[in-house]
């Protein structure tokens, strides 16, 4: 089984994101978890409550399909950051000039699957 949680326009960028994602990626669900709650990383906290929301989704997924749920078993298969759109803002400089400032935005997304189904798309 597999379940998938996304946070769209999250106020980081992708680059720094994408530090926390390449600890995690591949670990099981639960070690992800205890590893990003003491991550000094800021970005480690909207990765945290998008790990945790994959598993809920994970746990639903199985109860309305009758299946068993172990979340212990639950690995992350796939977690990558794409960028989103970039708010341009402007910094007053001297002599009547501006600097344009990019605050840049992320898409983030983590996929869990159990183990089983992690090994069968490891083979192919």
């Amino acid at each position: 089984m597999e379940a998938k949680a996304q946070a769209r326009f999250v106020r980081i960028t992708p680059r720094k994101a994408r530090r926390v994602i390449d600890v995690i990626r591949g670990q099981r669900a639960l070690e992800a978890i205890d590893v990003l709650r003491f991550a000094p990383q800021g970005a480690a906290q909207p990765v945290l409550k998008l790990v945790e929301s994959a598993i809920a989704n994970a746990q639903y997924a199985a109860e309305q399909n009758g299946e068993a749920f172990d979340e212990e078993a639950l690995v992350i298969s796939q977690a990558y950051a794409d960028e989103g759109p970039t708010m341009k803002r402007i910094q007053p400089r001297a002599q009547g000039r501006a600097n344009r400032i990019l605050k840049r935005t992320s898409h983030i997304t983590v996929v869990v699957s159990d183990e089983v189904a992690a090994s069968k798309r490891r083979a192919r």
